[in-house]
């Protein structure tokens, strides 16, 4: 027994080394969609509270906000974005405000998503604490807006969507 066990093990470290195990790819890693989020900063105050990097917003995007009571303020500005890899069996990670760790997003696929939306398993972590939980349907072109906290004399605005590609099926 031991001698097929040593002829399985010299097997796999000829395999290694000639490049045979590479080959070997995880379904599970299949990108099957793209995921754009986006960080504002929303406040009634100094818009500059929200530092030197941010963009102002597109009209479209704050007549939107204040179309809903809830994300009604007088200035906002983009803070940080990101589109990340959504994949087929594991989780996928977004850092909207790069190099900073203080916003993530957490994104698990529930299935395969179809060409106009895509069913989530979604987690938002602030400061490396899980604050939300939740699943959610997203269709092209309408993002889903998460109110974040209090941040900078505002609250904070999150943006998750399926990004534009032609991957998806």
């Amino acid at each position: 027994m031991s001698s097929l066990f040593q002829k399985l093990i010299a097997a796999l470290l000829f395999l290694a080394t000639q490049g045979g195990l590479h080959a070997i790819e995880d379904p599970g890693r299949t990108r099957i969609a793209e995921l754009r989020v986006t960080v504002y900063h929303a406040t009634d105050g100094d818009p500059s509270a929200a530092g030197p990097r941010a963009l102002p917003v597109a009209y479209a995007t704050s007549s939107r906000f204040s179309s809903e009571e809830c994300l009604r303020f007088k200035h906002y500005r983009q803070i940080g974005r990101d589109t990340s890899p959504l994949l087929r069996s594991y989780e996928s990670w977004s850092q909207p405000l790069k190099p900073s760790d203080e916003v993530m997003l957490r994104v698990e696929a529930q299935g395969q998503p179809t060409k106009k939306s895509a069913q989530l398993d979604v987690e938002v972590w602030l400061s490396k604490k899980k604050v939300l939980k939740m699943d959610a349907k997203l269709e092209d072109n309408k993002p889903l807006y998460v109110l974040g906290p209090e941040w900078r004399d505002g609250r904070l605005i999150i943006a998750i969507s399926l990004a534009p590609t032609s991957r998806r099926r």
